[in-house]
């Protein structure tokens, strides 16, 4: 599998966004940005066979999560977020393509219709769209919340808290891969790799949201769109799927098949069929328009 080498954004306010770099760009640079309360390390397997394929592939932390910055004064609203999409893509240059999971998605489509449009040169959303369900997302922000304060006492007994919430995903032997999402305090108990605070701003932002307002800032978006659902999620019904991909002139569905909210960790042979088919289209289309 490839390595990857570290590399850092500035954000406009000043932060740093640490972020894994795969590859060289024999096809394209892909952005991988992924859903609250993870790290750019939810996205190495995927990451890693991208740049197998020929495309860069850049996983990065979110601010206030992993080894980011932490926004000074617990600022963690969808804008803060796309402002800093725009900025690691203007670094980057050109149009990228963006995969983006959860908040990662959803800041990466505010980013296209509210701040500069043409940052992406598409966009695929893993299991999200505006117009989320209200009780899944409550029961997400819940699990986030449980274990904010305590923590955990070990790997194992946070495992066993992801397995009763995940009850669908086989609880791994291997836990390496769970301690990059987990930090060990000076009290010898683990805490997530986030910011506290990214918990409360969230919620105080939703709170305030009027979803269909929200979800008319995207509709007519015309560059290529890419929704792939996991078809036992609790956060996106496939009414909504296809009711917002239908908003789009230029989308495309994908529901995957045992696979929930987090759609890469379940099924990551099916999740990684999916994208490469829509990038390679893409690509195929660059060549067509470019003759």
């Amino acid at each position: 599998m490839i390595e990857p080498n570290r590399a850092v954004f500035r954000t406009t306010d000043g932060l740093d966004l640490v972020a894994d770099r795969y590859g060289r760009s024999t096809r394209g640079v892909v952005i991988l940005a992924h859903g609250g309360g993870q790290t750019r390390h939810a996205w190495a397997k995927t990451a890693a066979a991208l740049a197998d394929r020929g495309w860069q592939a850049i996983a990065l932390d979110l601010r206030g999560h992993g080894e980011s910055g932490w926004s000074p004064g617990g600022d963690y609203q969808i804008a803060r977020f796309a402002d800093d999409m725009v900025a690691v893509a203007r670094d980057i240059g050109g149009s990228p393509a963006l995969i983006g999971a959860s908040l990662g998605g959803l800041a990466g489509l505010f980013a296209e219709a509210e701040i500069a449009p043409g940052t992406f040169g598409s966009i695929t959303l893993v299991d999200i769209v505006p117009n989320m369900d209200a009780a899944g997302a409550a029961r997400v922000m819940g699990f986030m919340s449980a274990h904010v304060g305590q923590g955990f006492a070990s790997l194992e007994e946070a495992a066993d808290v992801i397995a009763a919430y995940l009850p669908h995903r086989p609880r791994p032997s291997d836990l390496s891969g769970l301690a990059k999402n987990l930090r060990l305090g000076e009290d010898g108990r683990y805490r997530w790799h986030w910011d506290p605070s990214f918990v409360t701003g969230v919620h105080r932002e939703r709170s305030v949201r009027d979803a269909g307002l929200f979800e008319s800032r995207f509709v007519g978006l015309t560059l290529p769109v890419h929704l792939i659902r996991g078809r036992l999620s609790e956060l996106v019904s496939r009414e909504a799927a296809e009711g917002f991909v239908s908003q789009l002139p230029n989308a495309k569905f994908t529901d995957v098949a045992g696979a929930a909210h987090m759609v890469a960790g379940d099924r990551n042979d099916a999740f990684l069929d999916a994208v490469v088919e829509f990038l390679e289209r893409m690509d195929l289309e660059a060549q067509t328009d470019g003759l």
